[in-house]
């Protein structure tokens, strides 16, 4: 039976523990009477064992031109908050747009991301992410956010209701996450790449994601994050950081230790500095407003 995994943003605060708590606790508590941790972890192994086939033989690329023209159309980079916006409202507003993000999701259905180079399905995957999750925002539109759309009443959100096929294969956006990119690739990195169309994600990019350019915009993604204050933020001595290090830590160091050295990476000098002194518990935060202008 696959573990219950949980979208991004499904933990209360307070003293209430939640499921992906008591996963992390589980897989602890397995590894210490000696049980094997894939057991009790986060990834649907079937699933990404499906995925998990590449040919770095195949020079071909995908073509991502059409969802790169609608990047440029309504993503609104200059916001002086420094969270890039994207124009819902617009994009529904024009049945040709609406009609051309269609035809490139069902493009990228079309395609077995198998037959393709692994550094090709990289950018394959976070493409089809933050298109998909574009066009289902904007069929829902006006909405306040992500969150009062999808079919899951326990969980809120899109995340859980399969809204793609690939390879034959029903997709739902916490698949492409979870199961695919971040057990395939393993590069915490990809939460800077993926974006849940809200205030507290980091941004969407306004360069859609290629074989050649996914290492460098995961990186800037994580510095531009890092040393925004939704990302990081001091008051006085104590800090409040991304929810993000705290419902994925396992993918930063599976401590606040590692969420640490994690920030300090790509902290600018004088945030790591104020980090390198920081000595308490940090506190998380996240907004879920969606990214609309």
């Amino acid at each position: 039976m696959p573990a219950l995994r949980l979208g991004r943003g499904r933990r209360k605060r307070g003293a209430e523990m939640t499921l992906r708590s008591l996963l992390r606790i589980g897989r602890r508590a397995a590894a210490a009477i000696g049980i094997a941790a894939a057991a009790v972890a986060w990834a649907d192994a079937e699933v990404t064992a499906f995925w998990n086939e590449y040919d770095d033989a195949n020079p071909a690329a995908i073509d991502h031109a059409p969802w790169q023209a609608l990047l440029t159309a309504y993503l609104h980079t200059d916001h002086p908050s420094g969270v890039v916006r994207f124009d819902y409202a617009a994009l529904k507003a024009s049945a040709e747009d609406t009609a051309r993000l269609a035809g490139y999701l069902d493009a990228l259905q079309a395609v077995d991301p198998r037959r393709y180079a692994r550094a090709e399905q990289l950018a394959y995957w976070i493409n089809f992410y933050n298109a998909l999750t574009v066009r289902l925002v904007a069929a829902a539109f006006p909405i306040a956010s992500i969150r009062d759309i999808g079919e899951n009443w326990l969980f809120p959100g899109p995340w859980k209701d399969e809204n793609a096929t690939v390879a034959g294969q029903a997709l739902t956006l916490e698949d492409i996450e979870h199961d695919i990119l971040r057990a395939i690739w393993g590069d915490n990195r990809i939460h800077y790449a993926v974006n849940c169309a809200s205030y507290g994600c980091p941004n969407l990019r306004a360069t859609a994601f290629t074989a050649d350019n996914a290492s460098e915009l995961m990186a800037a993604g994580a510095r531009a994050y890092v040393n925004h204050p939704r990302g990081v933020a001091f008051d006085g001595e104590d800090v409040t950081v991304s929810s993000i290090y705290d419902w994925f830590q396992e993918d930063f160091g599976d401590s606040e230790a590692g969420v640490l050295a994690h920030l300090l990476e790509y902290a600018d000098a004088p945030l790591a500095e104020r980090l390198r002194r920081f000595d308490g518990d940090m506190a998380f935060a996240y907004d879920w407003a969606l990214n609309a202008p």
